[in-house]
């Protein structure tokens, strides 16, 4: 092979390895954008779980896990006597949340969870009676029953107990049958519109690019940062083929915003790539205030006629620990950002005021988000 078919040859395995690379970055439309008006819509219901191993509400403190039972009972035309005082060991009051996926038609089932609201050890072995599931109308959109799986267990005896994972919470696969269909619009008149899960003009303005191109110059336009308006057929069935295409399509957004997530509560610090440090020294020492307490017992002489007190003698002391001044250099990219907040050397929770302190100054290029 001679000297010109090797370069070629480099030069074609060059290019193949960056459309390789950029297509490795690139994502679904799908997962980047939702159809307006194609969501979720959530279903809450109040119902009873019964058949448990004793494990059920004290009903002597939840009164309306009784209540509901005599409801029922008379509603099945059982009318039980005034002044009844029911002891319940084998039934909970639950809560039970499911989600109605869009186009869901009647009949479908859905799953649901069965949340205890009583004071009830376990919901483990008992079954949901018959409970209507509303939407935030009022509504009823679907109908729960079913056998309540709970992943976990739990023993207890003789003041002593174990339990593994949670006890109160269960799932019902296929629980709750669809009764009411949510109408779907799949767009307004010629338009269907693409939302982004995050507004970037960038990204926006790629994904208009991209569908102009797939479909033809002039099918898309931005509305704003976030959503973009794509003239789709009138048919139904070409429509729905149409969104299909769409969301196939190969999309590399921009890259995001430079951020610091901080969990104040763990001592959590998550960065993304986009972070940039500039040179800038730190100096961090740690101040640590201790109290000690020594309680004496000062006991008089056998005929001294005094009584026994109690004494406490409380030393306090100050100690801070020394803190070198550090030079911290810069990082373009997040490998050099760690390595040099790694040379620190402090822990997860002072590293939280350092960075506070580097955004402070403008060492630190990106925003920070405490949650």
């Amino acid at each position: 092979m001679s000297g010109i078919q090797k370069g070629f040859l480099g030069l074609f395995l060059l290019l193949a390895a960056l459309l390789v690379a950029d297509a490795a970055r690139a994502e679904r439309v799908k997962d980047l954008a939702s159809i307006a008006g194609v969501r979720n819509n959530q279903l809450i219901g109040y119902g009873l779980v019964v058949g448990l191993d004793g494990s059920g509400d004290q009903t002597t403190q939840t009164p309306f896990t009784v209540q509901s039972v005599i409801n029922m009972l008379s509603n099945m035309g059982t009318t039980l006597p005034p002044g009844t005082s029911l002891q319940l060991k084998n039934v909970a009051a639950v809560m039970i949340t499911a989600m109605l996926p869009p186009f869901a038609r009647a009949g479908q089932q859905i799953d649901i969870t069965v949340s205890s609201m009583g004071n009830a050890k376990s919901l483990r072995g008992g079954t949901l009676v018959l409970t209507p599931l509303k939407g935030a109308d009022g509504q009823v959109y679907a109908i729960a029953q079913g056998n309540v799986l709970v992943s976990g267990a739990g023993a207890a005896a003789a003041g002593s107990k174990v339990t593994v994972n949670h006890l109160s919470v269960g799932r019902i696969a296929g629980g709750a049958t669809v009764e009411r269909e949510v109408p779907t619009l799949l767009g307004q008149g010629d338009f269907v519109y693409f939302d982004l899960n995050s507004t970037d003009f960038g990204t926006t303005h790629r994904l208009v690019d991209a569908i102009n191109k797939a479909m033809g110059e002039g099918t898309a336009t931005a509305a704003d940062g976030r959503q973009v308006r794509v003239r789709a057929p009138l048919n139904a069935s070409d429509r729905v083929a149409f969104i299909g295409r769409i969301e196939d399509l190969d999309l590399r957004p921009m890259q995001a915003a430079a951020k610091v997530i901080i969990n104040g509560r763990t001592g959590s610090i998550v960065m993304n790539q986009s972070v940039v440090l500039d040179n800038c020294a730190v100096a961090h020492g740690n101040l640590s205030v201790t109290i000690n307490t020594d309680n004496a017992v000062s006991q008089p002489n056998a005929l001294s006629g005094g009584q026994t007190a109690a004494a406490s003698n409380a030393q306090i002391e100050v100690k801070q620990e020394p803190g070198n001044l550090l030079n911290v250099k810069s990082g373009a990219n997040l490998a050099d950002v760690v390595k040099a907040l790694n040379a620190i050397g402090a822990n997860p929770q002072d590293l939280i005021a350092i960075l506070q302190a580097m955004k402070s100054s403008g060492a630190l290029r990106a925003e920070l988000e405490i949650i």
